[in-house]
């Protein structure tokens, strides 16, 4: 057991990924933590952590596995990866569990609404049962890890993140390559998703000498803001809303149709939505609200 793990972490060195031993049989690091850090050897001078000590030396690699069969851990930002974790739902969670969505089925789902193929590339099963897909990182780019920002059950690991690599096993199962594929680039698509933008601040631009302006400014801010907060499974719902809601100032006069229209796009991308979708969602609401208020309400 202890020769092919070490197999595999040479394998994986040998790919250019920073590898670190995990416990036996286990997916947490087998390194000393803080509070008992001896200040010696890899230590000297400070503490490091296994994202600092994950190497692609051979030798310390020899030296790590020799003795016990410690599970493989790929520091994914030192690796220059990003993985995509699809998981498994959990077997203990409420009544109807059994009719969740498993991470593969939303991130196909995700690929389908944006008008993508599932992207082609080096993917791992997971002991659980779910699935790892690689992607290179884009140069010069340091993203950070995210949970649920993708969909349900999806979750990404970059720098500050690691996965179990193929070949080691925990009590749950084995880990193993299901697609070979080379390792593919991160999509554009996906690292935009991945990537928080900034919302227009077209509303300076907006005339708020009278009352209408006023109420109507407090208004766009509010629900910008609260597309940008609006959480999974939500989030379509809430961009028609917001744009239902500011379409009657569209029709008053009181918003121009192309701030509120940049706005709303860019908030429900910033929430995770997609380009297309957030510009039929924004048209659908907005023609749905100019359409019924083309005469100002008065109190």
């Amino acid at each position: 057991m202890s020769a092919s793990l070490l197999t595999a972490a040479l394998d994986a060195a040998e790919r250019g990924w920073h590898v670190f031993p995990l416990r036996p049989r286990d997916k947490r690091p087998a390194l000393h933590g803080e509070s008992v850090c001896p200040g010696i050897g890899d230590c000297a001078g400070f503490h490091r952590k296994w994202e600092d000590r994950a190497t692609t030396d051979p030798d310390r690699i020899r030296r790590a596995w020799a003795d016990l069969p410690f599970n493989i851990g790929i520091a994914t930002g030192p690796s220059g990866l990003v993985v995509i974790d699809l998981d498994m739902p959990k077997t203990k969670s409420v009544k109807g569990s059994e009719d969740t969505p498993c991470g593969v089925t939303t991130f196909t789902a995700l690929c389908e609404r944006s008008g993508q193929e599932v992207p082609a590339t080096y993917r791992t099963r997971t002991a659980s049962g779910g699935q790892h897909l690689y992607f290179t990182a884009p140069n010069g780019v340091r993203l950070a890890n995210s949970a649920g920002k993708l969909g349900k059950l999806i979750d990404t690991r970059a720098w500050g993140g690691y996965v179990v690599a193929p070949g080691s096993l925990t009590l749950a199962g084995p880990y193993g390559v299901v697609d070979p594929s080379p390792v593919a680039p991160l999509p554009d698509w996906l690292y935009a998703l991945l990537t928080p933008r900034q919302v227009s601040r077209g509303l300076t631009a907006v005339p708020s000498s009278s009352k209408a302006s006023r109420y109507a400014s407090a208004a766009f801010r509010a629900e910008v803001a609260t597309v940008q907060a609006a959480p999974h499974g939500e989030r379509d719902t809430t961009l028609l809303s917001a744009a239902r809601a500011l379409g009657r100032f569209v029709a008053w006069g009181d918003l121009p149709l192309s701030v509120v229209t940049e706005a709303l796009q860019e908030a429900g991308e910033y929430a995770g939505l997609s380009s297309r979708q957030c510009r039929t969602t924004v048209r659908s609401g907005l023609n749905w609200s100019i359409a019924r208020n083309q005469h100002r309400r008065t109190a």
